[in-house]
């Protein structure tokens, strides 16, 4: 459950144990639980109603399918919100499901499990990102270890609220550089992370990677098309980039491969993404379809 969107993945686990387990759905939701309140401290009314709402459709789902194993994990708008508890325990009351509010750290130890099952990282360092609405995640990693990883409360949603209130036009040059050295300042630990550990690759989970993924493609993908895996072409993210600083909301929302609620968050995330690459210098990059929720099936599969 994040800041942005609600994931449910149902599947079987085939006998022997060790076998792959069968997708039997993979569906998302854009509850938006950060819209209106996350910046302020706490979930506004409506996305509490389309969080209730959401999860009482998936409840439908996990009956439907028989589920007799199910976790939940929550981040970033549930851990910082002073009304995430309490719809922690709403969600409970109404529908059975235990909602487990994780930390940063362990949001992004599960999303590097993710992204392993994704990509063949191999023995190189990698920089894994996952923009969430309400925090950020970098890792760097190889297939076997990580070696730094840290949670920044700067998600898509919140840089939103702080640089492009009016997004229904074009974003300011100068709101461009206000969140560049806001990036500066806040993502120190991650330069001085980079330095050390000079990382060869990017790897972009989910959300807004998938997205510049799909504007690449020219066309929206949904989730049963996604492969685990998509080169990112860097040509391809800078004119991505491009687009989306030089146009108003409805002609972003309007670009092949983007969903209409992503249409804004992807101006704030395309700028740290370039921040990102700039202070890195890396040039090649890879998205990853999975994430989180893959993460901690990977980890219920070897408990």
């Amino acid at each position: 459950m994040g800041t942005n969107t609600f994931h449910l993945l149902i599947v079987e686990l085939p006998e022997p144990r060790h076998a792959q387990p069968i997708t039997l759905l993979r569906t998302k939701v854009g509850v938006r639980l950060g819209e209106g309140g996350i910046s302020k401290g706490h979930i506004a009314p409506e996305a509490y109603a389309r969080a209730l709402h959401t999860l009482a459709g998936f409840k439908e789902e996990i009956e439907l399918h028989q589920v007799t194993d199910v976790r939940a994990t929550a981040t970033s708008a549930m851990r910082v919100t002073s009304n995430g508890p309490e719809l922690v325990k709403d969600i409970f009351a109404q529908t059975g499901i235990r909602v487990e509010v994780i930390a940063g750290d362990r949001e992004a130890e599960l999303i590097c499990a993710g992204v392993r099952r994704a990509v063949a990282l191999g023995p190189e360092k990698h920089l894994i990102i996952d923009i969430g609405g309400g925090s950020v995640e970098f890792i760097i990693a190889n297939e076997q270890t990580i070696f730094w990883k840290q949670s920044f409360e700067i998600g898509a949603q919140r840089l939103l609220d702080m640089f492009f209130p009016d997004s229904s036009g074009v974003f300011p040059e100068a709101a461009v550089a206000a969140e560049q050295a806001y990036l500066q300042q806040v993502l120190a630990p991650l330069a001085a992370a980079v330095q050390e550990h000079r990382p060869v690759g990017l790897v972009g989970a989910s959300g807004s990677f998938d997205s510049l993924a799909d504007m690449q493609l020219g066309r929206l993908r949904t989730e049963a098309e996604l492969p685990p895996s998509t080169e990112l072409a860097l040509e391809s993210f800078r004119r991505s980039y491009a687009q989306l600083l030089t146009l108003p909301h409805d002609e972003r929302a309007a670009l092949p491969g983007i969903l209409p609620m992503r249409a804004d968050m992807l101006v704030v995330a395309g700028v740290l993404i370039d921040y990102v690459l700039m202070l890195t210098g890396i040039t090649h990059l890879r998205t990853s379809a999975y994430a989180l929720k893959e993460g901690l099936l990977a980890e219920m599969l070897t408990s």
